[in-house]
């Protein structure tokens, strides 16, 4: 009877357990084939749309396929912020498993529209300026992300390269953006320290691009344009501007280099997308979004454009295409 006896509790306890493997397997089965991904860009431009991608492809790399086991979503504000805010308050009414919000207006109207839902931000050049975070250390909330801040001091030496003699740098942006208004200041003071002057031209519509470069003819040396996702999405506006004036143009996006800026030195949006996309999988497989520090890449790339350097009025250096990752033909 004693071995009877052990040998049902084995067989019980053999039993439960067995239950437990089966109901932890079907919960996370489960809780795979329920993950929902939305994704708010304010704008559709090349950087952010390789953003959007990469987190994709990323989700997809880890198993989160969205023709088997993941709701994705993405919309775009086309450049609206008040458009942005509705999306935003629509996403969140989902109750989704992560919000992925790409460019500051659109992680700031995400931000602003829940306390609880996590929220990936990416494309984000200074999340701190723009009050998404209060330090690039672990929130403690439901909000954390990837951002795309540049180190200044670079890009000047670029502008400094493509342009020796350069006295006054002109930057077209839209005073709407907080990374922007965040940009042209420290753009400012470290121009200054050097001997260089920053002459700005508001831009708050992509409409307006045009008239805010012809502003800046006879008056500046070089065109600095940063990640502002009003100039990015219509970027051949500024272009053709340069190109009548022979005022070279130096970008922070790579992509812009290929639709006709002179240099620029960046990030590699895809990859930037990758990372976004590996916080994004960390938070589905249960880590809270407010324990996940904010991160920053640091692979920088240079791209120049000989034929656009000639349309602009300048000869680049062998050295600077020696040491470009990228030469666009």
């Amino acid at each position: 009877m004693k071995s009877f006896t052990q040998a049902a509790k084995a067989a019980t306890v053999t039993l439960i357990a067995g239950a437990a493997a089966i109901t932890f397997a079907t919960g996370a089965a489960h809780a795979a084939e329920t993950a929902t991904v939305e994704v708010l860009s304010i704008v559709e431009h090349p950087a952010l749309d390789a953003i959007r991608d990469g987190v994709r492809d990323e989700l997809k790399a880890a198993g989160y396929d969205a023709a088997k086991n993941l709701k994705w979503e993405y919309q775009s504000a086309q450049g609206n912020t008040g458009t942005a805010a509705q999306i935003a308050r629509k996403f969140v009414g989902d109750n989704p498993s992560a919000i992925v919000a790409i460019a500051t207006p659109s992680a700031q109207a995400v931000v602003a529209a829940t306390k609880t839902v996590p929220v990936v931000y990416s494309g984000v050049t200074d999340p701190v300026a723009a009050q998404l975070v209060k330090t690039w250390a672990p929130s403690g909330t439901n909000v954390t992300g990837v951002s795309d801040k540049l180190p200044l001091d670079k890009q000047i030496a670029l502008i400094k390269r493509v342009v020796p003699n350069a006295k006054n740098v002109g930057m077209v942006y839209n005073p709407g953006e907080a990374n922007s208004v965040v940009v042209v200041k420290q753009l400012k003071s470290l121009l200054a320290q050097q001997g260089l002057t920053l002459k700005e031209a508001a831009a708050p519509r992509t409409v307006d691009i045009g008239p805010a470069a012809k502003s800046l003819i006879g008056k500046v040396d070089v065109i600095y344009t940063n990640t502002d996702n009003n100039v990015v999405s219509a970027y051949e506006a500024l272009v053709k501007v340069a190109n009548d004036a022979k005022i070279p143009l130096v970008a922070a996006d790579t992509d812009s280099v290929k639709r006709g800026a002179v240099a620029a030195l960046g990030i590699d949006y895809s990859d930037l997308g990758h990372q976004t996309g590996k916080v994004v999988v960390r938070i589905l497989k249960g880590e809270k979004a407010g324990a996940i520090a904010s991160e920053t890449s640091n692979k920088l790339q240079l791209y120049v454009n000989p034929a656009a350097a000639q349309k602009q009025g300048v000869k680049l250096s062998d050295d600077l295409l020696k040491d470009a990752t990228t030469v666009v033909k």
